[in-house]
């Protein structure tokens, strides 16, 4: 069971918060893993090293992509794969290096909420994959 949950966002009538307080009652193991938003530098240096490419060529890659998730990890990751999975950021092989069309990225509508975003992800697969 994976969850997720923002910090000051949950209550007492939350089925999650409730479901984590009394895991104790599944016998159940759980870890919490706190992420914090990246600062841009930190984002670039994540998306040069997952690309390949030294920083100063993914800045501008990675300042449209901390601009439009704030630096949240979990947003960050899903954006990449959907920009890739839509051809948006792409390996060119005659390059033999990334590519990506700032543009298209700059008007890309993204919902502001990541739980928006990944259920949208979701929905987006298809009826194999969901089942």
């Amino acid at each position: 069971f994976l969850g997720c949950y923002r910090e000051g966002e949950t209550d007492n009538c939350n089925q999650l918060w409730k479901t984590l307080c009394n895991n104790n009652l599944f016998n159940a193991r759980s870890t919490d893993i706190k992420l914090d938003c990246m600062k841009e530098e930190t984002l670039n240096i994540m998306v040069s090293e997952t690309l390949c490419l030294t920083p100063r060529l993914t800045r501008s890659l990675s300042s449209i992509i901390y601009r439009k998730t704030k630096g949240n990890p979990l947003f960050v990751s899903r954006l990449m794969l959907s920009l890739s999975k839509e051809g948006i950021l792409r390996p060119s092989f005659g390059r033999r290096r990334w590519e990506w069309d700032i543009q298209k990225i700059q008007c890309q509508k993204l919902p502001d909420d990541v739980a928006k975003f990944l259920t949208n992800c979701i929905e987006a697969l298809s009826e194999d994959v969901k089942s």
